[in-house]
């Protein structure tokens, strides 16, 4: 039976080797699908910087969903919509992993993709009955190339 429920989350992305991080509070829509399956969609919250809400404003439908997939084995996130950007990464522990991008998303006659590869190095679900929290510790490559080493962490307030 699919059951949802609307909940704050805090959700932070940090790489541990580069001045990289990025938070963000907002509520979001949780929804059980089986007995340890879960998806977690986000809406992007409002933004306050008038610039960029400028900038966004001269842009049609800008709205980005970003949905993650849970279970205590693997974790799918997907970021899509009208930006200019997409993407999709899949995270197993243990396992090296698919990070695909689409640049120019927003117009499908110019949309440009590529993929990266991720090694999951710790990926953690904790809650009894709904989850509460996830980590995910992970690298990002390309080729022989290391990107850096990166945290998704992940609160889902009852």
């Amino acid at each position: 039976m699919l059951t949802h429920h609307c909940l704050p989350v805090s959700l932070s992305l940090v790489s541990t080797d580069l001045p990289i991080l990025a938070t963000v509070e907002t509520s979001a829509t949780l929804y059980k699908k089986d007995q340890h399956w879960y998806h977690l969609l986000i809406n992007q919250p409002p933004l306050t910087d008038e610039a960029i809400v400028e900038t966004l404003n001269r842009e049609k439908n800008h709205n980005q969903l970003l949905w993650l997939e849970i279970s205590p084995y693997r974790v799918i996130m997907t970021m899509q919509g009208k930006g200019n950007i997409a993407y999709r990464h899949f995270w197993e522990q243990g396992v090296f992993g698919v990070s695909r991008f689409w640049l120019n998303a927003y117009n499908p006659d110019n949309t440009h993709s590529f993929r990266l590869r991720n090694y999951t190095r710790n990926l953690k679900v904790l809650g009894d009955s709904l989850p509460e929290y996830l980590r995910v510790e992970y690298e990002l490559w390309s080729d022989k190339l290391q990107l850096g080493h990166y945290v998704l962490h992940v609160e889902i307030h009852h």
